[in-house]
């Protein structure tokens, strides 16, 4: 038996909740997950894992032994990773989580760019707005629009600042006016990003303080595409990022109101942000992603 791959496929069915899951992560056969497991619980003499028709979870013992083999493979993947990156050229593998529309308008566009300066990384870019599990999603690195919770297992370096533009078509302000302040939102269609509840308080802030507006409307969603092209249709007000509507606003397609404000959806911070294990503190691989990130974080939109 391979003592390592057994560990490494016990530890996977433990955290995926079941064989197939761990196959699929493993790019294994999921009878191949179970023979070594089989293998591996042989060797100890005691059950790791409870096994029933619908669920697979950790016995008393496996879970103590779990917590210590995880700890034992994060440490070896720390050693590959800590002798892969020992050179001055980043090399190996890469895998990144952005946030979709960010990878798309900002990431993306320069990605031969990245890759040519970096010519021995293998890119995986994984493009989604849901909070990864870094662990679970083997993510070196993951970008993040807004501030990232504090957490001592993760680290979280600060790359650039944004702005969020209020923005609509100039038929839907000629259709139904052009609030002249922010308290006036309250009378028109805002185009909402899908979180909270039917209301949503937008925040504006100058050097006189701030102020919560609650705008409301008949149309909501969790892509921040969708928002956009809502407002170039004239469907309503919307509060987008400047590297999203920047060049509509430039070329005339969405005026953008309120412009003496910093508005922000809620609490939110137009913040961008890296996070990694700390295990990879140090990887070149890791810091020349963030610094790619970071250049175009702070380059005009």
């Amino acid at each position: 038996m391979d003592k390592f791959s057994a560990l490494r496929a016990f530890v996977e069915v433990a955290e995926a909740g079941g064989f197939s899951r761990a196959g699929r992560r493993l790019d294994l056969a999921a009878s191949s997950v179970v023979r070594a497991v089989d293998a591996l619980e042989a060797s100890l003499g005691t059950v790791l894992l409870n096994r029933t028709t619908r669920q697979v979870t950790l016995s008393d013992a496996g879970s103590v032994y779990y917590a210590r083999a995880k700890r034992l493979l994060e440490e070896l993947a720390e050693a590959d990773a800590l002798v892969a990156d020992r050179g001055d050229e980043p090399s190996g593998p890469l895998r990144v989580s952005v946030p979709v529309a960010y990878g798309v308008r900002r990431i993306a566009p320069h990605v031969a760019a990245f890759l040519a300066r970096y010519p021995k990384l293998d890119v995986d870019l994984q493009l989604t707005d849901e909070r990864v599990d870094l662990v679970a999603g083997r993510i070196d690195v993951a970008i993040r629009l807004g501030d990232a919770a504090p957490s001592a297992e993760v680290v979280a370096r600060p790359l650039g600042t944004f702005q969020r533009y209020v923005v609509a078509s100039h038929d839907y302000l000629d259709a139904h006016g052009t609030p002249s302040a922010p308290g006036e939102l309250v009378d028109h269609a805002c185009l909402r990003f899908h979180f909270g509840g039917d209301q949503q308080a937008w925040s504006f802030a100058d050097a006189h303080g701030a102020t919560k507006v609650l705008v409301a409307g008949r149309f909501k969603s969790n892509h921040s595409e969708v928002l956009r092209e809502a407002a170039l249709g004239g469907a309503g007000i919307a509060l987008l990022p400047d590297w999203l509507v920047g060049a509509d606003v430039q070329s005339g397609r969405l005026r953008r109101l309120f412009e003496q404000y910093d508005v922000t959806p809620d609490t939110a911070r137009s913040v961008v942000t890296a996070l990694y294990l700390p295990n990879q503190r140090g990887s070149t691989r890791v810091t020349a992603f963030m610094d790619f990130v970071e250049a175009l974080a702070r380059a005009p939109h």
